[in-house]
């Protein structure tokens, strides 16, 4: 055994750093054979090193010193200009714990050294001079144990609690009454819900005189509040405030913890609650499926019931739809909220709309309107009804107004969608003819499919132009790529074709000119064209004049059911200066139809597999017999369910059938 045990060591600022501190002062003291100080010297090595690793949040460097008559421990930290003050009686005590107060107590003697770069305290225990005596009437019962263990279990064990503190406060609460002689004891917490102070640890009994007690607050952040309540009688221990707010302490920092957590759980549920709803506001792009849809996604999670408006013409809220967490009650409820008045419900709800600010809603309704904004512009209203436990902190208010923002741009892309895909439809239906011409003998049919989903027009199209003699031209064309620009190159087509046919002139220089006129455009738009020129012929015939720019040849079906492509492909428009389309001469039999279509049709995709020619043929074969708009009708829907998948491409289909 060594005459003295001198050890160093420098612990990082960790809450694993009071543990190796014990071990290290445990071992010191086995070795001299001083372990009548252990409890002291453990309890006071944990604060002073609880203090530099919490308090100060630097390393600590820790130098123990033992002999068989005394213990030296000192412990430096790393923090500059720690806030102190001096006691009545001229302990120095660091603000923020109450550490010192237990060296004080416990300690031989102590004492601080001060350093450029932080701060050492030490203290130093003597064999055979006890620290302090239990007052009498402050003896500990038996079996309980001395003020020192106290504190190295409230340092010790209580901090590694995690998840809930019931079990270790009650343990922690029994020894403390037990060390200080206190009859019963109390550790309450306010959690901010609404149910005020409730005990979440106890011991004993506790009075109700106050001169008897002693009450000790919790160091826990707001909105929770607690506190340390034990019954001490008249003549408390020496040092039970000082145990007590230690404890109160330790205590506080596990409630704290537990409060942490539970807020990062809550958080995190919330997080990915509005990460679900901006998913699912986001799938949609019908704007009367999105109004539907919100309400449904506020309750029960927000409130009670929800309703949304939207915002007229007016700037008056109009009813859109509401849920409830008992669907019996929605009809009683939009009653209540269109109820007039001085400061009736809707009296509210269109104040909130003009001034674009939240609202509370008076029982019965008992309601929030939140303004629903996106790109400055005022949709309506988002009215969320309290939740069953008639409480909602500012957590909450802020996650509704998020949920507002978000659906306020859910219904604000909507409406953008709509208002795209009604001009789409407008400018797709004024480059098609509104209606088929009657002309007796021939019979026309036409069907036309967009993308679906899209909101873009297409460059399909097609046309019937009357020509002199009583013949007409039959014009199916498909301008590449879609949008406005593909709807101009349409709309100039089909109007040179339609001014072109009135001058007289013949289809090779109608085909020619709108050549020329893309080419000089230089847009790199390009254009595939079947013209056919149609009039009557002997014997009930019909004698149709075929010309091809680049476009797929159409299918003859005749009466016998035969199909086959007749055509001689030519060059697309708006790629060369000069482009060739041979024209061929084809007579149409009673009964027999001619159907011509874009590449939609072909091209229709069923995984890695086309629709093709093939199956086209084999189709068209089928549909002898027909009418003209039959035919296309069922080619249409026989085109459609070759996949489950929606058109990648316009399908525009127009059949000539003879029917002297």
């Amino acid at each position: 055994m060594s005459a003295t045990v001198v050890r160093r060591v420098r612990l990082p600022a960790d809450r694993r750093a009071p543990g190796a501190a014990r071990e290290i002062v445990r071992a010191a003291l086995a070795e001299v054979e001083l372990t009548e100080v252990m409890n002291e010297a453990l309890l006071l090595t944990t604060e002073l090193t609880t203090n530099g690793v919490v308090h100060a949040g630097t390393d600590i460097d820790l130098e123990v010193v033992a002999d068989r008559e005394e213990l030296t421990v000192t412990v430096t930290d790393f923090a500059e200009g720690l806030p102190t003050r001096i006691t009545p009686n001229g302990v120095e005590i660091a603000e923020g714990g109450r550490g010192m107060l237990l060296v004080d107590h416990f300690a031989t003697s102590w004492g601080t050294t001060h350093y450029p770069h932080g701060k050492g305290v030490w203290f130093r225990l003597t064999r055979g001079r006890p620290p302090s005596a239990e007052p009498s009437g402050a003896v500990p019962p038996f079996g309980a144990p001395s003020a020192a263990a106290l504190a190295a279990l409230a340092n010790s064990e209580l901090r590694l609690v995690d998840g809930g503190i019931g079990p270790a406060a009650d343990r922690l609460l029994t020894r403390l009454c037990g060390a200080i002689a206190a009859t019963g004891g109390l550790v309450r917490l306010d959690e901010a819900d609404g149910g005020g102070l409730r005990p979440v640890a106890g011991y004993g009994a506790v009075g109700v005189d106050p001169a008897r007690l002693l009450t000790v607050p919790l160091q826990v952040s707001w909105p929770w509040r607690g506190e340390l309540v034990l019954s001490v009688g008249d003549t408390p221990s020496a040092y039970a405030r000082p145990l007590a707010e230690l404890v109160a302490e330790r205590l506080g920092l596990a409630l704290e913890n537990e409060r942490l957590r539970r807020t990062d759980l809550r958080r995190q549920a919330w997080l990915t609650f509005l990460a679900e709803v901006s998913e699912l506001l986001a799938q949609s792009l019908d704007i009367e499926l999105t109004l539907a849809l919100i309400p449904r996604l506020v309750v029960p999670r927000l409130g009670q019931w929800c309703a949304i408006y939207s915002a007229d013409e007016w700037g008056d809220p109009k009813y859109a739809a509401a849920a409830h967490v008992d669907e019996d009650l929605v009809g009683g409820l939009v009653e209540q909220l269109h109820q007039v008045g001085r400061d009736g419900p809707m009296t509210r709800l269109r104040d909130a709309v003009r001034t674009g600010l939240q609202t509370a809603l008076p029982p019965p309704v008992d309601g929030l309107a939140v303004p629903l904004v996106a790109r400055g512009q005022r949709l309506g209203l988002l009215v969320v009804g309290r939740p069953a436990n008639l409480r909602r902190d500012g957590e909450e208010f802020a996650i509704i107004d998020d949920v507002a923002r978000r659906a306020a741009l859910a219904i604000d892309n909507a409406r953008i969608h709509a208002e795209r895909t009604r001009v789409a439809q407008t400018l797709q239906k004024s480059l098609l003819p509104p209606a088929l011409p009657t002309v007796d003998g021939i019979g026309f049919g036409a069907e036309y499919v967009p993308t679906l989903g899209d909101a873009e027009v297409g460059g399909d199209f097609y046309d019937l132009v009357p020509m002199p003699a009583g013949r007409w031209l039959v014009v199916i064309g498909d301008v590449s790529g879609k949008g406005v620009q593909a709807a101009t190159v349409t709309g100039l087509v089909r109007d040179v074709i339609r001014v072109l046919v009135r001058d007289g002139r013949p289809v090779p220089d109608i085909m020619a000119r709108i050549n020329e006129t893309l080419v000089e455009r230089g847009s790199g738009r390009y254009c595939t064209l079947a013209m056919a020129a149609v009039g009557r012929g002997g014997q009930g015939q019909l004698d149709v004049i075929l010309h091809l720019a680049g476009h797929d040849r159409p299918v003859l079906v005749g009466a016998d059911g035969k199909a086959s492509f007749v055509g001689t492909p030519g060059t697309a428009l708006g790629l060369l200066p000069q482009v060739k389309s041979p024209n061929m001469s084809v007579s149409l039999a009673p009964g027999d139809t001619m159907i011509f279509y874009t590449d939609g049709v072909t091209e229709r995709r069923r995984g890695t597999e086309l629709f093709g020619i093939e199956r086209l043929r084999a189709a068209a074969g089928t549909f002898a017999g027909l009418s003209a708009a039959a035919v296309a009708t069922r080619l249409r829907a026989t085109a459609l369910a070759f996949s489950p998948e929606p058109p990648r491409d316009d399908i525009a289909i127009l059949a000539l059938r003879n029917e002297a």
